[in-house]
């Protein structure tokens, strides 16, 4: 295939690449945009990451399934694995400590994996507990490291509750702690109605809300003091 020259169309076609699960293409069109310029940031949240999310999409219509859930998320991980080193940390003017996981009997972990890196990217210290993870390493983890914030992620009806429990775990260890949650089946009214701090539909609104907890942390002496045990 002949790449197009437009950026626009470039990430496009990224976007498709990842849709079409063609991991080639996806190489091919890496390549001319970092040949163009174009920054890693960019061909990832808004080449890759709209294709993942689109693809998604098309699995809830029943279009896709799970055969071709998990070609689409090889040829994400193969772009990822390709420009993840190139991605420019951004001093946002306010630092950070998450703890981030997928809770258990969850291993969907594409979604948590776009939000840490959107975090690292804005310099954030993520300390990733990866997928299927207990209530028991959650738990553990946040007392060890008492991060600013704990982001909680699934994508099954199934686990949700399971992050209800998890949530309820972790107040009882320190009422003043703030958690984030997000994946497919959640919502705002959800996160309102268990006690989260904040909720994101996805990777960019995430750092967002996570920028405006941390703001709210850092100008509050209280909290501040709570949250550093």
């Amino acid at each position: 295939m002949q790449c197009p020259q437009d950026e626009k169309e470039l990430l496009m076609c990224l976007k498709d690449a990842v849709i079409n699960y063609d991991e080639e293409q996806v190489t091919q069109i890496i390549k001319t945009c970092l040949e163009k310029g174009i920054s890693a940031g960019r061909a990832i949240f808004d080449g890759l990451v709209p294709g993942i999310e689109e693809v998604g999409r098309l699995y809830e219509q029943e279009v896709y399934f799970i055969p071709e859930m998990l070609l689409c998320a090889d040829v994400l991980y193969r772009g990822l694995e390709l420009l993840k080193d190139r991605i420019e940390k951004k001093d946002l003017g306010i630092k950070g400590t998450v703890l981030i996981g997928v809770v258990e009997g969850d291993i969907h972990d594409i979604g948590k994996n776009i939000v840490k890196m959107m975090f690292e990217s804005a310099n954030f210290e993520v300390y990733d507990l990866g997928r299927d993870v207990s209530l028991e390493s959650f738990l553990n983890l946040y007392e060890q490291l008492r991060p600013d914030i704990v982001c909680l992620s699934t994508m099954m009806t199934t686990t949700m509750l399971e992050m209800k429990r998890v949530i309820v775990q972790l107040k009882q260890a320190n009422p003043e702690v703030k958690i984030m949650i997000g994946g497919a089946p959640v919502t705002e009214d959800i996160a309102i109605r268990w006690g989260a701090s904040g909720y994101a539909n996805n990777a960019t609104k995430a750092l967002k809300v996570a920028i405006d907890i941390l703001a709210s942390i850092k100008n509050d002496p209280v909290l501040r003091a709570a949250l550093s045990g």
